[in-house]
């Protein structure tokens, strides 16, 4: 049995998707906060399971007989700590066999402030005992697609990126490494840098935006402070456009930069360009 947290989030949901094509489906359990919100996941066949990181008995009644736990990290940023720990100490009371953890890009060295939960859980996770293996995924091109509406409207794509080149892939790229990686034996100890085949700078981006919908944008580069601050100022929680603006400041450090192929090679397919997600979300709106 394979169980998936997060499993009603984005990358959750096509992490099962993905799997269904390699396992039948009730070899899967969607360990979910709310099971109500999964009910298109058991018309598939999929088991459900009630898994609350604040309450690891639930953890406990959701992970009893399966063989592989996907720990997708958690969205709650400052609490990933304390739900991740609990999620890895619930694996180890079952005698889970194998614990993926999706981690972040060269995690242990780098230089965005998301680094520093993902460092706490790979580290928790060598301590622990439980047989592990890090995924550890780069930057979501869905992740800048989403301010792609504002820059039509404005004219303008704006970010704190500089000259920095980023190695993004789609989130379905991503969900098939994952689902691949818990379809294949003998996993445990490996670590996967896992990144798009190109990389762009986000003047690269905006431009194939522009060419794409025939309208004007032009990328305008900010400071740190003045991005975070444009940011909050369209409507952002303070949390999220600081965190944002972070880690487009540790993009322009070269933390979102990766030229190993390790996804493509994974997949077994070429990983989706920038251009095709621009040209997703376009038809989308």
């Amino acid at each position: 049995m394979i169980a998936i947290t997060g499993a009603t989030g984005q990358l959750g949901r096509l992490v099962i998707a993905a799997l269904l094509k390699k396992v039948p489906a009730n070899q899967i359990i969607a360990a979910v906060r709310s099971p109500e919100k999964a009910k298109d996941l058991a018309e598939l066949g999929v088991e459900l399971r009630q898994a609350d990181y604040s309450q690891p008995a639930t953890l406990d009644s959701a992970f009893k007989g399966v063989e592989k736990v996907l720990l997708i990290s958690s969205s709650e940023v400052g609490q990933r700590e304390a739900q991740h720990g609990a999620v890895i100490d619930a694996a180890k009371r079952a005698g889970v066999k194998l614990l993926a953890y999706t981690s972040l890009l060269h995690a242990d060295k780098s230089p965005l402030g998301l680094g520093v939960e993902h460092r706490a859980t790979e580290k928790a996770l060598s301590e622990s005992g439980v047989p592990f293996v890090l995924l550890r995924n780069g930057w979501y091109t869905e992740n800048y697609a989403a301010s792609i509406a504002p820059a039509l409207a404005h004219n303008a794509f704006i970010g704190a990126v500089g000259e920095g080149r980023i190695s993004s892939a789609a989130r379905e790229d991503y969900a098939e490494a994952a689902a691949t990686v818990l379809s294949l034996d003998n996993q445990a100890g490996k670590v996967y840098e896992l990144a798009g085949d190109e990389a762009y700078t986000l003047a690269e981006f905006t431009a194939h935006i522009a060419q794409l919908s025939g309208k004007k944008v032009d990328y305008i580069n900010m400071t740190q402070a003045d991005f975070a601050k444009a940011l909050t100022g369209a409507g952002l929680p303070d949390w999220l456009a600081e965190m944002l603006a972070d880690s487009d400041a540790g993009a322009a450090q070269g933390g979102l930069f990766d030229d190993s192929h390790t996804l493509s090679k994974l997949i077994g397919r070429p990983t989706t360009s920038a251009k095709e997600v621009i040209a997703a979300t376009l038809k989308s709106l």
